[in-house]
């Protein structure tokens, strides 16, 4: 019986190995590129969502005799992950499109094609992997730990895990790009795409102000004791740990650590003041373990390009949790995600509500 698969392809690199690494495993491949964005907006860029992405997807389709499939999903990602981004910027909170993608779009999606192929895997190809232990699917890093994406990837359920397969997990960047070379993939040499896939340049702040124009709101900038020092032009375009862009002058540099979407305020300090050790996380999300019923000691990393930190978590309900780290860490930001590793696996994570 032959063995389907549906795999996300972008046009990038990382895709176009992954379908080569698939098809050499004897999967019978379809690739499935999103449209989730305007490609007007992106169509001169290298993005995941742009066209030039859909071309090549397509054309690395056809020299690898596989089918390809563009999936309109626009209403369903400005409905999931374009209305978050731009309601929790507006509540002071910096959200992190990507994981929103892959708990509601990505893999949910690809599961529905999956099905109507009659197709029994999907795959990506994130830097990560999956191993069956103890009745349960593991979500671990990817060797390389460089471009490890784990962190992006604790929303998964175990249903999703028990069907997906990341043919990149035990692969180096490096060495990715060396078999795209050999096999002479278009995409051997495209660049990486950017940080966040649907803005332009990565300038979220013009992408804010095209979108929502109305929540842009000039406010007062604040000292810790509540002097009143200057005015910013809309908490929208700030974010915790912020220095650039506040245009106050002072003996020592400045750097929010507070955003107050009540009073439409920011709190500005020196840099030791955006330094904290405890925060609340909702919305978690457990993978390694059914849940969480007393305190553990895992290490815990606030965003994707920071190490793990030894941490105390202690479960405050199914879904929230209360953490706190052996060392202070920098810009604890509400809005991001905190991730929990045990040595290589994920444990579970959540979104940051608080910090205190």
């Amino acid at each position: 019986m032959i063995r389907k698969v549906v795999l996300g392809m972008s046009g990038g690199v990382d895709s176009s190995v992954s379908a080569v690494l698939l098809k050499k495993e004897g999967f019978e491949v379809t690739g499935v590129t999103f449209q989730i964005w305007d490609w007007r907006v992106t169509e001169d860029m290298a993005t995941c969502c742009s066209l030039v992405s859909a071309e090549t997807a397509k054309r690395v389709c056809e020299e690898l005799g596989i089918r390809h499939k563009i999936l309109d999903l626009r209403d369903a990602f400005a409905d999931k992950v374009i209305e978050d981004f731009y309601s929790e910027y507006s509540r002071g909170y910096t959200p992190n499109p990507c994981v929103r993608c892959n708990r509601f779009i990505k893999f949910d999606f690809l599961l529905r094609e999956a099905d109507r192929l009659g197709a029994e895997y999907i795959a990506t190809g994130h830097y990560a992997r999956i191993e069956a232990m103890n009745n349960r699917y593991i979500l671990k890093k990817g060797v390389d730990f460089r471009k490890d994406q784990s962190y992006f990837l604790y929303v998964m359920t175990q249903k999703q895990l028990g069907h997906t397969i990341f043919p990149l997990g035990s692969l180096t960047k490096d060495r990715i790009r060396k078999l795209a070379r050999e096999m002479g993939l278009p995409a051997a040499e495209r660049p990486e795409s950017q940080e966040i896939c649907f803005i332009p340049e990565d300038n979220y702040p013009l992408f804010l102000k095209n979108l929502i124009p109305e929540k842009i709101i000039p406010g007062v900038i604040i000292d810790k004791k509540g002097k009143r020092l200057g005015t910013h032009k809309g908490i929208c375009l700030y974010t915790v740990g912020q220095r650039k862009g506040l245009g106050i002058a002072a003996p020592k540099p400045l750097y929010v650590i507070n955003i107050d979407a009540e009073t439409n305020t920011i709190v500005v300090g020196e840099k030791e003041d955006a330094y904290g050790s405890d925060l609340i996380a909702d919305d978690v999300n457990w993978v390694a373990i059914d849940g969480l019923n007393s305190t553990i000691r895992l290490k815990a990393r606030i965003r994707y390009a920071m190490k793990e930190t030894e941490a105390t978590i202690e479960p405050l309900s199914d879904k929230m949790v209360k953490v706190r780290f052996d060392e202070p860490q920098w810009a604890i930001t509400p809005g991001q995600s905190v991730v929990f590793y045990d040595g290589d696996v994920v444990v579970g994570g959540g979104i940051i509500n608080r910090n205190y």
